[in-house]
């Protein structure tokens, strides 16, 4: 058959709709990505004013929300690619089933989260140091705030299933809406009333379950139109919390491999924790952006392998590959260029400063690669690999306990020297392994599972 002249702008015309589809779901993700943080960053903004006690009262009790928050963040991550397989097959009324039982699902760990932490929390705080002033307003802001626990997981939940059906700009416009109650209600209650944390932790909690409202009433909405309940099926339930549970670990070893690194980096002593906990602040930064790309891939794979499109999902993974790696590029360079000035925006500390421009331009070397497994670990989301990922997640901490051994061993104390090499075995010696686990996954196509049921076609 001869070739004809279409072919090109076919493929062209496929590449361009298939770019259009990535940005039209990561840009809005981006912008929801970022609600969670934003509402810390004013928390502390605020109470920062009232005093040091209060400030890092915030601050511990933050990052204990923060981990327990972070670990639930399967309840999107095993939403979206299932209600998105669904959909691509057509199945919308099945779809949205799915998205109803993994809102139950983050109903029901949201209070045993909260009973959980109203029983322990205050020895969890203690445990981590807090001493007087610091425990007592880390436990007025941590006890108010669990209220809002099962309203933050409702929330990924809800954005999972929203994301599963493509839509990242309504969680953008809810985010965005819940970011500026919250910053009135907390002008209000710390200043207007003077509830001191207790205020800041409160006017949180309203934003949050205003967000959840929101939610609940757009995903019930959904369901009546297409004729399904919004009562729990267990055996649904069940089902989210299988696929729930390898996410989670997965997340758990990523999370493992993050605290490792800063106990390794706290015996080098202040300087290098100072301006690691800089490095690390920036990393995460850029990581939202990243993560932008990986909740496209979660949605746009999880679609086409539902419609058993395998020509659609080589495409997309090739494109948002490419995008990622493109992405770490310009942040590498970006990240380079200010590596020598950026730290007199956080500190004068001139030890602080070499540190943290050596951290970054390690940094800066391994963006390129960063993009490169964030991207891919949304495409095997996307897919539903979990147990592999969760697996290879494990042997990857195994790669990398022995670097930070390594490093340990050397006993730089605290030089500069000590946090590159800490950065060196992060950067390259961790997400390397990373790199490789999911490139080798993704070169088999072992996980390019077709239909709603996710069996091998």
């Amino acid at each position: 058959m001869p070739r004809t002249e279409t072919t090109p702008d076919g493929t062209r015309a496929a590449r361009r709709s298939t770019a259009k589809a990535i940005r039209g779901l990561a840009i809005p993700a981006f912008g929801a990505l970022i609600a969670e943080p934003l509402f810390l960053l004013a928390d502390s903004a605020i109470v920062g004013h009232l005093g040091v006690p209060q400030l890092a009262g915030v601050g511990l009790a933050a990052t204990v929300l923060q981990t327990v928050v972070g670990l639930m963040v399967f309840l999107a991550y095993s939403t979206t690619p299932a209600v998105a397989r669904l959909l691509g097959a057509g199945r919308r009324a099945e779809a949205l089933a799915v998205g109803r039982d993994g809102l139950w699902l983050a109903a029901f760990l949201g209070v045993l989260v909260s009973v959980v932490g109203i029983l322990a929390g205050g020895h969890l705080l203690t445990a981590m140091g807090a001493r007087g002033e610091v425990l007592r307003y880390a436990q007025e802001y941590f006890l108010i705030s669990l209220a809002g626990i099962p309203a933050m997981l409702l929330v990924m939940a809800a954005m999972g299933v929203l994301r599963g059906l493509q839509d990242t700009k309504t969680p953008l416009i809810v985010a965005t809406a819940g970011f500026g109650v919250n910053i009135v209600m907390n002008f209000v209650f710390v200043y207007g009333f003077d509830f001191s944390v207790g205020g800041a932790a409160a006017g949180t909690v309203i934003a949050q379950w205003g967000m959840a409202a929101v939610y609940l009433v757009i995903v019930s909405r959904a369901a009546r139109h297409f004729e399904v309940g919004m009562r729990p099926n267990w055996a649904g339930i069940k089902a989210v919390s299988k696929v729930g549970s390898w996410l989670m670990l997965r997340t758990l070893s990523l999370r493992a491999a993050i605290l490792v690194t800063v106990v390794v980096v706290t015996t080098q002593g202040p300087t290098n924790l100072a301006a690691h906990q800089l490095a690390m602040t920036l990393f995460s930064f850029l990581a939202f952006a990243l993560d932008a790309l990986a909740i496209a891939a979660q949605a746009l794979i999880g679609k086409e392998l539902g419609a058993g499109n395998v020509p659609q999902v080589r495409l997309l993974t090739r494109t948002m590959t490419r995008w990622g790696l493109g992405f770490g590029v310009l942040t590498g360079a970006g990240i380079a260029a200010v590596s020598g000035v950026v730290g007199w925006v956080f500190t004068t500390d001139p030890g602080v400063h070499a540190a943290l421009m050596v951290a970054l331009l390690v940094m800066a070397v391994g963006q390129p690669l960063a993009g490169y497994v964030f991207v891919l670990d949304g495409v095997l989301i996307g897919a539903g690999d979990a147990r592999y990922l969760a697996l290879a997640g494990l042997a990857n901490l195994v790669v990398y306990l022995p670097l930070l051994f390594w490093v340990a061993q050397r006993s730089l104390g605290d030089t500069v020297p000590g946090l590159f090499w800490v950065w060196a075995a992060f950067s390259v010696g961790y997400m390397g392994a990373r790199g490789l686990t999911l490139g080798l996954r993704a070169r088999t196509g072992r996980w390019m599972r077709l239909g709603v049921t996710g069996s091998h076609g």
